[in-house]
């Protein structure tokens, strides 16, 4: 029979940049003492996104930072601009990114590969704490 298991993690951001959260995502299933199944996760913000990227070489999230920012340069004329002018920069760099993930679990364990981690990749200038939904719907330990 099927089960399901859901919480909010909250995690702090030191502004531009992508800040990983994959111990906490798997220490929370652990605790769940979880078996096989499918974890989701969901960011509630418009002006930060999740990624799965590559947790060996920083120079990787630098370059994705960068990219973004020559997708969506602060420099733009933008209309919307009443909470700032990094606000719609960041809600376009969230919206070609992702705002969930589906990361499937087996034997309790997230099956990432082994470069592999979860992010959140903070759009805006200034530090944030961002809530992520994690929601784990399988089988539970006997």
């Amino acid at each position: 029979m099927l089960k399901q298991v859901l919480t909010t993690l909250t995690i702090n951001t030191a502004g531009p940049g992508m800040t990983e959260f994959t111990g906490e995502a798997a220490a929370w299933l652990s605790e769940q003492d979880v078996d096989d199944g499918v974890l989701t996760l969901f960011i509630r913000h418009t002006s930060a996104s999740l990624t799965i990227q590559e947790n060996a070489d920083p120079d990787v999230q630098a370059d994705l930072i960068d990219a973004l920012d020559t997708l969506a340069p602060q420099s733009s004329s933008y209309r919307h601009g009443c909470e700032g002018p990094d606000d719609m920069p960041a809600h376009i760099k969230s919206a070609i990114t992702s705002t969930s993930l589906t990361v499937p679990v087996q034997s309790g364990r997230m099956l990432l590969g082994t470069w592999q981690g979860l992010y959140v990749i903070e759009h805006r200038t200034r530090p944030h704490a961002r809530d992520i939904a994690l929601h784990f719907l399988g089988s539970f330990a006997a």
